[in-house]
């Protein structure tokens, strides 16, 4: 395809120019490619269009003049990298349905269980999170949770050639206020719920929640948690155009009823107007019936039976790092779940405290070089909360792992829960299993599905099922 067929303002000297490859990266440069200048948080594409020429680019796509013979100047390079983009992969969104998941906890696990739902209706589906990528029968490591615009064309590219039909993806506020997903129409956006979270790259919760809106302004369908007060203005936003759950609330499209709690996942009625659907979920905890029901009613808005949907949650085994249980083979139990916010915290908490145990312990710790006001809090939480806790280093990056600490024990006083401070997250690992008593539950919260550990710039391998097996080897 031409780029005067994508760009209609492309100078006469370039427009039999054929797209092949397009890219916002100079380093990804390849003789011929389009070098699409865009500016991000960080750097501005503008300043590397030269380099992109050097490396061998056949046009530069710019949103001002630099003086270049074979410039494309647009009014919006954003909006341009999308449709190349698009165009460069065949235009994959003409042939799959993508639906969204945003809020700050709960996207991987909605993801994981919509999946699950469109799977089981025959929907041969794709999935990008977190966690990974799915593409067909192909499992691919995932680095961001929202990819940028060309490597999210890419993925739905394979992702129709694996015969797929719908992509189901986790949209995060980076990736809106960064207009990641630009060009995309979502068919459906699901809202889980807002907490203090990113608030070192948005600044302010407002920021934060107009970001996380942006997606429904790129959505058909929205499937929105109004148990959430930012729900609630997200509603009040959208207008007649949301469906609503919820676990509190009957004037809800959906509410969960006659929940019953197991040590080893909860059971509901999923009911909405002439609905009503047994769920009997694997997963424990009053998020899991949150998580559930958000994919559960986005299937329902999709057109999916409600029969069919109830099945797929009923056989969903869980995620990854999301209040995963660790085989130990003793008396106690170790969970590992990638709580990383209070909100997320105080969830994961309360969810293990309802039941049966001796001694609810509690490990974690926080981000370096992220939102510090949220330290103290989560100090502050654990120690209300557990029974004993253990506070660690999570990925401390470039901050000394000790000033961490400081920040959230600084939230923990006053409060008589004893802790212990091991700033080594194997060797607090490995204390707790070795201090662990018989009908113990340990949570193990921050790194959930990570296998490494950012120290400084370096990203070191830690993976804390394996933690766990050499400390039980040597209980």
């Amino acid at each position: 395809m031409k780029l005067s067929q994508i760009l209609p303002n492309t100078p006469k000297a370039l427009e039999n120019i054929e797209l092949s490859k397009v890219t916002d990266d100079s380093r990804k440069v390849v003789e011929g490619a389009v070098f699409v200048c865009v500016k991000g948080p960080v750097s501005d594409g503008h300043d590397y269009a030269l380099k992109a020429l050097e490396c061998g680019a056949s046009v530069i796509v710019t949103q001002k003049d630099l003086g270049l013979e074979n410039q494309i100047i647009v009014e919006d390079t954003h909006k341009a990298l999308a449709q190349l983009s698009e165009a460069a992969y065949g235009f994959p969104l003409k042939k799959l349905k993508v639906i969204g998941v945003t809020g700050t906890n709960g996207k991987t696990s909605v993801c994981t269980m919509l999946r699950e739902i469109l799977e089981h209706c025959g929907f041969k589906t794709g999935m990008i999170g977190t966690v990974e990528n799915i593409v067909g029968d192909e499992v691919l490591p995932a680095k961001n949770t929202t990819p940028g615009v060309v490597e999210l064309r890419e993925l739905f590219s394979k992702m129709v050639s694996a015969g797929c039909e719908y992509a189901v993806m986790e949209v995060s506020s980076h990736a809106l206020d960064q207009r990641r997903v630009e060009g995309i129409t979502f068919e459906a956006g699901v809202f889980t719920n807002l907490t203090q979270d990113h608030l070192d790259y948005h600044l302010t919760m407002e920021n934060y929640f107009e970001a996380k809106k942006k997606l429904f302004n790129m959505s058909k369908i929205a499937v929105i948690n109004v148990d959430d007060e930012y729900g609630v203005q997200l509603i009040n936003y959208l207008g007649e155009k949301a469906s609503t759950y919820s676990i509190k609330n009957d004037s809800a499209t959906f509410t969960a009823k006659n929940i019953r709690y197991r040590a080893d996942g909860v059971n509901y009625e999923m009911v909405g107007f002439g609905i009503i659907g047994r769920v009997q979920l694997k997963i424990a905890g009053a998020f899991s019936v949150y998580n559930s029901l958000a994919a559960g009613v986005c299937a329902k808005e999709l057109g999916l039976p409600i029969n069919r949907i109830t099945e797929a949650l009923s056989s969903v085994k869980g995620v990854k790092g999301r209040a995963e249980v660790v085989p130990t083979g003793k008396d106690f139990t170790i969970i590992i779940d990638y709580a990383h916010t209070p909100d997320g915290l105080q969830n994961i908490i309360r969810t293990f405290k309802e039941v049966p145990r001796n001694r609810l312990v509690v490990l974690f710790g926080c981000g370096g070089d992220r939102d510090t006001t949220k330290r103290p809090k989560m100090g502050a939480i654990a120690a209300r909360l557990a029974d004993y806790v253990i506070v660690t280093s999570d990925n401390p990056r470039t901050e000394k792992p000790g000033d961490i600490i400081k920040d959230i024990t600084a939230g923990m006083k006053g409060i008589s829960t004893p802790y212990k401070v091991i700033e080594n997250r194997i060797e607090a690992i490995k204390f707790a299993v070795a201090n662990a008593k018989s009908g113990d539950i340990i949570v193990l919260a921050g790194k959930g599905h990570e296998t490494y550990q950012i120290v400084g710039t370096d990203v070191l391998h830690l993976d804390e099922r394996e933690i766990i097996k050499e400390a039980l080897a040597e209980v």
